[in-house]
């Protein structure tokens, strides 16, 4: 049964024609224990969720122009300001919390690092851990 989706604060187990009464048993027998020991489950700090309007990125290029941009991989301590070359998206929920050509901010670059401490997946960043971003190179940000 596969469960690659899940992360630390979600299960999700696709049931399949492959699976049968067993396998399913065997799921409930796992998440009946999870239940059952939670309280010995190491607690781990929360996603640094930020306001939804500390989504809502300024658009300062066309997003294709700054994809194909010349682009330069930063840390993420210094990607606040720049304008982003990639699209990122932690999943879940899978929405785009960074696209090409927004101006990238602290808050944002909180939340997906803290997601990304945590297991949360983010499949389409040039750097999945964020320790690094792609951004626009400066003499190009126009």
């Amino acid at each position: 049964m596969d469960v690659g989706g899940s992360d630390s604060c979600r299960i999700s187990a696709s049931i399949t024609h492959a699976d049968d009464d067993e396998t399913e048993e065997i799921l409930l027998d796992a998440l009946r224990a999870l239940v059952e020991h939670a309280d010995s489950v190491e607690r781990r700090p929360p996603v640094r969720l930020p306001e939804p309007s500390a989504l809502e990125l300024e658009q300062a290029m066309l997003p294709r122009a700054a994809f194909f941009a010349p682009v330069e991989h930063v840390p993420a301590e210094r990607a606040a300001g720049r304008i982003a070359a990639e699209t990122i998206s932690p999943y879940p929920p899978g929405v785009p919390a960074v696209t090409p050509g927004e101006v990238i901010t602290d808050a944002v670059l909180d939340y997906l690092r803290s997601g990304a401490e945590q297991g949360v997946l983010i499949p389409d960043a040039a750097d999945s851990s964020v320790h690094t971003v792609r951004v626009v190179t400066r003499a190009d940000q126009g």
